[in-house]
């Protein structure tokens, strides 16, 4: 009796896409995004990660938390914002650019303001995100662009 040897299938065919260019799943994009978004608000606004850091035994990086945090935060805002326009059916422009150039100026700005208003342009930040999912889903209904 021969023994077959398995067919092992050609990486060539599967190509590296960036995560943000998942057309076929972006259920998946917004699912990471809020999950990366929640977490670092856990992290940002309760003691949580604090605690972790200091029991591990590196309590000198907690002061440096918010600057690693909210930049985070803030992209993966971004990362919610592509993902609702894939889901949207590419309708409009592309968030892409644009998200990100705001979460940079967030983040900015909560560095220059010295984190006194987090909370606020954290809440504004979910809001506008927010926002712009209903404002996909009043957009007339268009061809997808693939």
């Amino acid at each position: 009796m021969k023994r077959q040897t398995p067919v092992i299938p050609q990486r060539s065919s599967m190509k590296a896409r960036p995560l943000t260019d998942t057309p076929e799943n972006p259920d998946r994009l917004l699912k990471r995004g809020l999950g990366g978004a929640l977490f670092m608000a856990v992290c940002c606004f309760t003691p949580l990660l604090v605690v972790v850091v200091a029991g591990v035994g590196l309590s000198a990086l907690t002061g440096w938390l918010d600057y690693v945090l909210f930049p985070l935060l803030f992209l993966c805002l971004a990362v919610v914002a592509q993902a609702l326009w894939l889901r949207a059916g590419r309708r409009g422009p592309s968030p892409k650019l644009w998200a990100t150039a705001i979460a940079a100026l967030l983040s900015a700005a909560l560095i220059w303001l010295e984190f006194r208003y987090a909370l606020r342009i954290s809440l504004g930040a979910f809001a506008a995100v927010g926002l712009y999912a209903l404002f996909l889903n009043r957009m007339k209904p268009s061809e997808a662009i693939r």
